[in-house]
């Protein structure tokens, strides 16, 4: 298995690209593609023999335009890992970079899977007694009642592929999980889900997410992407807090010894950075979108997610599900 990873996307690109690259190259025995620049990515490698260098002239910015960027751009790390992938020069690509460009690559260069009208974008969230499926968390920004079905649809194989939920249960977020609730999109994608996906539990509340009541949570990408958010933002606030707090008093630092390992264990639980990266679903091909501010650990398991994409032919099944 070969994967492309956009050595110039994120915040700390190309160091921590390179080092999650390589770290990722040795545990998952999966051959690597760094794309990116020469002169910015060529001196990094001396230490990392496994990886190999694919060149391209020209790099996306986090605040360029998309669409606009990918077609002035063709030369991109991204355009280049997408059109490996076209090509059968790889597997999957991966990128930390600007994820609105991401999408557009794929797009572009790689197309969506016939019967999908728009890619969707998921986050694994931390449940009671396990892990559930979110999306979309910011493909869409606007999405009709028949995206909503079809991303619950994608869902619902990713949760079985990846996940290894049997039968997954399908939860519509809404602001009450009374049949009726929410507002016009939620109430016809609510009826359209009732008579057409069997795993389909009904609405679901915020709170629900993390009580486990359904394994699969869908959402507009406007409201999913604001809600992701302000879960990690919370999550940082939270710990944040209790690291400055517990020190102030010798009982709290008493405490604190004694409390370390369940606070390690939790916030390894809820950290991003376990999670990597998700595929773009409905692309007709393996393109993972990692978060902007990856670290070398998030990159390497951004990286493992692709490499499960490719093992468990998640595109192949989608592609299954939507023909039928």
């Amino acid at each position: 298995m070969r994967i492309a990873v956009d050595a110039m996307g994120g915040d700390f690109a190309p160091a921590q690209v390179v080092l999650g690259a390589s770290q990722a190259a040795t545990e998952y025995g999966v051959d690597i593609s760094l794309v990116g620049l020469p002169s910015a990515v060529q001196p990094l490698l001396d230490p990392h023999p496994r990886l190999h260098l694919v060149p391209c002239t020209q790099v996306i910015a986090m605040d360029e335009h998309p669409s606009q960027a990918v077609r002035a751009k063709p030369d991109s790390s991204m355009s280049v890992c997408a059109r490996m992938c076209k090509e059968g020069r790889a597997d999957g690509w991966v990128s930390a970079g600007n994820s609105g460009a991401i999408m557009a690559a794929a797009l572009f260069i790689q197309g969506r899977i016939r019967g999908i009208e728009r890619p969707a974008l998921g986050s694994i969230v931390p449940t009671n007694n396990g892990f559930a499926y979110f999306l979309d968390v910011g493909a869409n920004v606007d999405s009709k009642p028949e995206y909503l079905v079809q991303f619950a649809l994608m869902g619902s194989v990713y949760a079985r592929e990846m996940l290894g939920y049997a039968k997954p249960r399908i939860g519509l977020l809404s602001n009450g999980e009374e049949e009726g609730k929410g507002d016009e999109r939620v109430k016809e994608t609510a009826r359209r889900l009732k008579g057409s996906l069997s795993g389909f539990v009904g609405n679901v509340e915020p709170k629900d997410i993390y009580g486990a009541r359904a394994d699969v949570i869908v959402a507009d990408g406007f409201v999913g992407n604001v809600a992701i958010k302000m879960a990690e933002a919370t999550a940082e606030f939270l710990f944040r807090n209790l690291r400055d707090e517990i020190p102030k008093t010798m009982r709290g630092k008493l405490g604190g010894l004694l409390i370390r390992p369940g606070v390690r264990q939790l916030r390894a639980r809820v950290d991003w950075r376990e999670f990597g990266g998700a595929p773009l679903l409905g692309i007709d091909g393996v393109a993972v979108v990692a978060h902007g501010r990856s670290d070398a650990r998030a990159i390497k398991n951004a990286i493992r997610v692709t490499r499960d994409a490719v093992q468990n032919q998640l595109v192949g099944k989608i592609r299954a599900e939507v023909g039928k």
